[in-house]
């Protein structure tokens, strides 16, 4: 596994990587089909040893949550893949057996402690942990929780118009992680325009991986960071914004909320925290002339 339980300040908020699994041997041109063999080879040099695998030919992708505890509460921003989910068109994610909420446990937080949950969307990855399953019934893993979500997704994952090829990966996964923590009434929604949560993190409408995706922004005593969510999978999408992952669904949006958040975590020296990235997975972007560079801390 790569590292675990790395740990991030922001003013007064702690930020704490909690791991999930860690993805290994994924070919650039699956993970990346709109980038051809010739332009991974001219960006491999940049990307840190924990960004690719041992022959640096493939990449490495983690899932994990990311903890933040405040002066007043315990929050997750996004809760992995789950364990015992149905998944067989994608064995990534299916039936897993993975020790997060021992993990959890490790980092001083029981399932009862969490006062909230952010899910930046709700693909298969980012909403697994928000339920167990307990006597063939799934429920809420955090009870004690309110569970945020975009509104714009719950629609869209919840019509059949999510039922498409591009989102057979999350087959099922509103109703095994979804829709029991909606009909326990443990659910607020942040509608299209995002909006500020509590008193340090603001949504922010970041469209294109997926239909209503947000990332989430915060700030303390002066320092900025922001939970990237899936805008982008890799710190090579840093050095090539226009190219977009196989997961992402609107290509052109997509594209677009990543060079918003890039600008905004550039001129605002924030902390990018990213969902998907393997090894340290916060860090910071700078830009110049030539474009854009990553730096993990």
């Amino acid at each position: 596994m790569g590292e675990k339980n790395r740990i991030y300040k922001v003013g007064d908020l702690t930020v704490t990587k909690i791991e999930e699994q860690l993805i290994r041997g994924i070919p650039p041109g699956y993970l990346f089909p709109k980038m051809p063999a010739a332009e991974f080879a001219a960006i491999e040099s940049k990307l840190d040893l924990e960004d690719l695998g041992e022959s640096r030919s493939d990449f490495n992708v983690a899932v994990h949550t990311w903890l933040v505890r405040t002066p007043k509460h315990t929050i997750l921003i996004d809760t992995g893949s789950g364990n015992n989910k149905e998944h067989p068109q994608n064995p990534l994610f299916h039936r897993l057996e993975l020790p997060y909420l021992q993990r959890l446990a490790d980092a001083g937080v029981r399932p009862e402690d969490v006062d909230y949950v952010f899910n930046t969307h709700l693909h298969v990855d980012h909403v697994g942990w928000n339920t167990i399953l307990e006597k063939d019934k799934w429920l809420p893993t955090f009870p004690n929780a309110r569970y945020v979500m975009p509104s714009v997704e719950r629609d869209y994952y919840s019509s059949p118009a999510s039922h498409n090829d591009v989102n057979i990966p999350s087959l099922g996964t509103y109703e095994d992680s979804v829709l029991p923590v909606i009909e326990a009434g443990l659910v607020d929604f942040v509608g299209p325009e995002g909006g500020r949560m509590l008193d340090d993190f603001t949504f922010v409408p970041t469209p294109g991986h997926s239909i209503g995706h947000m990332s989430i922004r915060f700030s303390s005593k002066g320092q900025s960071a922001i939970f990237g969510g899936d805008v982008m999978h890799s710190p090579a999408q840093v050095i090539r914004p226009d190219i977009s992952s196989v997961f992402c669904e609107f290509l052109d949006q997509a594209v677009d909320s990543r060079k918003m958040i890039l600008d905004y975590v550039a001129e605002n020296d924030a902390l990018y925290f990213g969902t998907h990235f393997a090894g340290p997975s916060a860090g910071r972007i700078t830009r110049d002339s030539k474009g854009y560079s990553w730096r993990s801390e």
